[in-house]
């Protein structure tokens, strides 16, 4: 028996309507402990309507923003796994149904960079990134659409074997250029290391970490609590208002490489949208965040 297209199909959609409709819990309960602890009044009053605001689109099954973003995808793919049909076509005719289907309809966010045309398809539409998983008899596809406010402000440079001090300046730097223009409190993924694509790709697969789990190397969880303290006494706040409460997290992950360094720098917004799934060869579905 193997994972068939339709199964990719059905699930890619679900994983991007559920992501559009629910926070991930850890993210609540962040945004719940930020409330509590925050010194601001008005910071603390926006976060207040932000989970008022979470808990509403949950329980009415609405969208928590306005904007769907556009699709993008993580598949892990388990080197046990034996598939019966397209893979990268059934992710597009995925998306394609949720399209056709969602309700309230999604705006047309796919954009042209050469014409500026927008729609809901587009070359190299769902963006998809695809890795291995050794010895495993499952796909695991993770759907986090990015959105324009999150999407516009991240940034990537390359050094020459840094010091610690300059990549966290640098990491710094891109947050302040940020501002509050990328919906905070933001989830902060960060890539050191590897080449140009690499960093990046590490900095996503960062930023989808959940919130509070931190990194299982010494020196990079230090300058994850060095960062998130930094950051969060910048005084941006909720939403631009002031306050304590920035970021949720700072997430790091990184590579060996050569000399030269690449830095790449990510965010989410407040929802932190991202929603998971794992397809066994067998035909068993198991959703999670």
């Amino acid at each position: 028996m193997g994972i068939t297209s339709e199964q990719i199909r059905r699930v890619t959609a679900e994983l991007y309507d559920r992501s559009l409709r629910k926070i991930p819990d850890e993210t609540r309960q962040a945004l719940e402990r930020a409330a509590e602890t925050e010194t601001n009044p008005i910071a603390k009053g926006t976060l207040a309507v932000m989970l008022r605001s979470a808990a509403e689109a949950e329980k009415f099954s609405h969208f928590v923003c306005s904007d769907s973003g556009i699709p993008v995808y993580f598949v892990k793919i388990g080197t046990r796994v034996q598939f019966d049909g397209p893979v990268k076509q059934a992710i597009v005719d995925g998306f394609a149904d949720l399209v056709g289907t969602i309700n309230p309809p999604m705006l047309p966010h796919v954009t042209n960079p050469l014409t500026l045309e927008r729609g809901h398809a587009g070359k190299d539409m769902p963006i998809t990134t695809f890795d291995l998983i050794d010895d495993a008899d499952y796909i695991e596809i993770i759907c986090s659409p990015k959105a324009l406010g999150s999407g516009r402000w991240a940034a990537l440079e390359i050094f020459t074997f840094p010091t610690l001090e300059t990549i966290e300046a640098y990491i710094l730097d891109v947050v302040m250029r940020a501002g509050p223009q990328h919906c905070p409190p933001v989830v902060i993924g960060v890539g050191i290391g590897g080449t140009f694509d690499y960093a990046a790709k590490l900095a996503k697969q960062a930023m989808l970490r959940p919130v509070g789990e931190t990194s299982p190397e010494p020196i990079l969880a230090a300058m994850e609590q060095r960062l998130l303290t930094k950051v969060n006494s910048l005084g941006f706040g909720p939403m631009g208002t002031g306050g304590d409460t920035t970021s949720m997290g700072v997430h790091i992950e990184y590579a060996s490489g050569h000399g030269f360094t690449p830095v790449a720098v990510c965010f989410n917004c407040w929802i932190n949208r991202r929603r998971s799934a794992r397809i066994y060869n067998d035909g068993r579905v198991e959703y999670f965040e």
